[in-house]
């Protein structure tokens, strides 16, 4: 664990840890078997329909976030988490760029629960989405050259991942999801030596929305019947 830890990078570092340890026990418990449809849900896979009857079960949209379904769908996040994570705890400062992580995750989850109810779903993809949309935003509100620059490389690997959430077997509706709480939560979540890049009333109406929009997905998932 002291190999995977940098202090220079610490909420990184502790999200790289916690879910390693989810994935570790999931071999753990279930063997070669870790991957299965059991395994899936008992560790915290979101499903909507499961939300929708049982909402004790709401915590899902949290820890779906550090669930993942095989092992190169692990690797691949992963690895995208030590190298953008590092990337964007830099930007934003350490308990900044954990909120913004977990705002993308349920934001990305809550949209699987309405849009894609039947579909067992989990991974950090929600939030790494949301990392990559955050820096988007800001190359538009920053004047700072490495910024601008951090996000147009940025957004042509949000315009192919996207492209790639069309393929069977990924959840579109988390990664757009995830993009969106990004989004708003570059706006929300002052950046150092950036603070003017967004006024307060800004960041306030994107909080706004950003709650507003959590709960009206809540508040439909709960109204649609259940087929």
């Amino acid at each position: 664990m002291k190999q995977i830890y940098d202090r220079n990078y610490p909420m990184t570092s502790i999200l790289l840890i916690i879910t390693s340890l989810v994935f570790a026990l999931m071999f753990l418990f279930y063997g070669f078997q870790y991957s299965s449809t059991e395994a899936l849900y008992r560790f915290g896979a979101v499903h909507g329909y499961t939300i929708q009857e049982m909402p004790i079960e709401f915590w899902r949209v949290f820890a779906a976030i550090f669930v993942h379904i095989g092992l190169e769908h692990f690797v691949v996040n992963m690895l995208t988490l030590y190298f953008l994570g590092r990337q964007i705890e830099d930007i934003f400062g350490p308990w900044k760029f954990l909120m913004l992580y977990l705002m993308s995750g349920v934001m990305g989850n809550l949209f699987v629960v309405y849009f894609s109810p039947n579909s067992l779903a989990a991974g950090a993809s929600t939030s790494l989405f949301g990392l990559f949309a955050s820096v988007v935003v800001l190359r538009y509100a920053t004047r700072n050259h490495y910024l601008q620059q951090l996000g147009q490389s940025y957004m042509s690997l949000l315009a192919v991942n996207l492209i790639m959430s069309f393929l069977p077997g990924i959840s579109l509706s988390g990664h757009l999801g995830g993009l969106v709480g990004g989004a708003l939560g570059a706006v929300i979540l002052p950046v150092s030596g950036e603070r003017n890049a967004f006024s307060k009333p800004q960041r306030f109406l994107a909080l706004i929305v950003y709650l507003g929009l959590a709960a009206i997905l809540i508040f439909m998932t709960f109204q649609r019947p259940i087929f």
